[in-house]
């Protein structure tokens, strides 16, 4: 099997008279061996075993976080489960000072930067220590420190953002880029489409990553779009186009990487449609049994991408049973002894409600929180006893 360049992948092959098909770039089969004619992208051993780990403790925290939501501990979460190798080959790829502007299952690439246990669960539970101060609910993240810019729940509102954020690269110069994630019925909306045209007017270095997962909640890709998926809508913006194995690190690393340069050398957009699964449900308050087969999910189990990575890392030496097991037990001790002190943390002070909005406290502001107040300490049972001590005798 010849297996494209992905400088080359965005060249569309014109079959049955008025189709185009991409071709998918890939590298890893699922046994962890290359394609006959692949190469492996240069990794050092450390900074595979880096992405190698962020997937294996996104998967933990998605498994340990959706039966807290289930257990009544948290109102709500989303998963990657089965899309980590999309989110975090390409996070790898990047400069740590470029700029993610993410959707709402990308934990994976804060994961890969250095988000903690801690900053993931403080957020998840809102509790004094989120920096949202428990304004935004579970998977909201956000990071100023890890240039993670803080999710927000419309869809698709961060692809124009981010091709504005682009711009502004552009003009400093300072060598860096913007990608923002979305999923393909995230490309369904409006917004997906101006970004697009404006970043290619502009020229602006900014990457757009489409996890293609099959579905828009319920809606099968087949009910989506008439055209081949959502990489070729690139030609009609004049823009570079790579579709890659989502589910294949290596080519989403590789694909990711040669995008970057397109974007920072040439100040050039370039769309990447990483065609993946989500194997789990769009998100804890979902059943996918209504609307997808297991037949069709377990087909698609048997080409997660932790296994293929995990059969590429022993191949080469760098990774056993011993130090999966070892990996494992750590990362699923940490994940739980970590939430268990995030939810006994308090909520952040009730006067935080108000901080934030502007420079100074408004007086409207100001007189809305001793109306708040009041009314806790009229109806005092109704709310949490860390509210009521906050209220204080005034």
């Amino acid at each position: 099997m010849t297996t494209p360049s992905p400088e080359d992948v965005h060249t569309p092959m014109l079959t049955d008279g008025d189709e185009f098909r991409i071709p998918t770039y890939k590298l890893l089969q699922q046994d962890g061996t290359l394609y006959e004619g692949a190469e492996a992208p240069h990794l050092e051993r450390d900074k595979a075993l880096r992405m190698y780990q962020a997937m294996v403790f996104t998967r933990v925290l998605d498994e340990r976080m959706l039966a807290a939501q289930r257990q009544g501990r948290l109102s709500f979460y989303m998963q990657c489960t089965g899309e980590e190798a999309a989110v975090i080959g390409s996070a790898a790829a990047l400069d740590d000072a470029d700029v993610i502007m993410a959707q709402y299952r990308e934990q994976g690439a804060l994961a890969y930067r250095g988000f903690t246990t801690d900053e993931f669960m403080n957020q998840l539970f809102g509790n004094e220590l989120d920096y949202g101060k428990g304004r935004q609910m579970p998977v909201h993240y956000g990071s100023t420190r890890l240039n993670y810019v803080t999710i927000s729940s419309p869809l698709a509102t961060q692809i124009p953002q981010a091709v504005g954020y682009a711009y502004g690269q552009k003009l400093a110069g300072d060598g860096h880029c913007t990608i923002t994630y979305f999923g393909e019925g995230a490309a369904s909306e409006g917004d997906f489409h101006a970004a697009l045209n404006m970043a290619a007017v502009h020229k602006v270095p900014v990457i757009f990553l489409c996890r293609n997962n099959g579905y828009a909640i319920s809606t099968p890709t087949i009910e989506q779009f008439a055209a081949e998926g959502v990489a070729p809508r690139a030609f009609g913006y004049r823009m570079h186009v790579i579709r890659v194995d989502g589910n294949d690190i290596l080519a989403v690393y590789e694909a990711t990487r040669v995008a970057r340069r397109m974007a920072v050398e040439d100040n050039r957009p370039v769309l990447i449609e990483a065609m993946t699964y989500r194997l789990a449900g769009h998100s804890s308050s979902d059943d996918p049994s209504s609307y997808r087969s297991k037949k069709e999910e377990e087909a698609w189990r048997e080409k997660d991408p932790l296994l293929r990575m995990q059969r590429w890392l022993t191949d080469k030496g760098w990774w056993s049973e011993d130090d999966e097991k070892r990996l494992q037990e750590s990362m699923r001790r940490e994940v739980l002894d970590t939430m268990k002190r995030a939810e006994k943390r308090p909520p952040p002070p009730l006067e935080s409600l108000v901080t934030d909005v502007y420079d100074e406290v408004t007086p409207a502001l100001a007189e809305q929180l001793d109306q708040l107040k009041a009314h806790i300490r009229k109806y005092p049972d109704a709310y949490p006893k860390s509210a009521s001590q906050v209220t204080g005798g005034d």
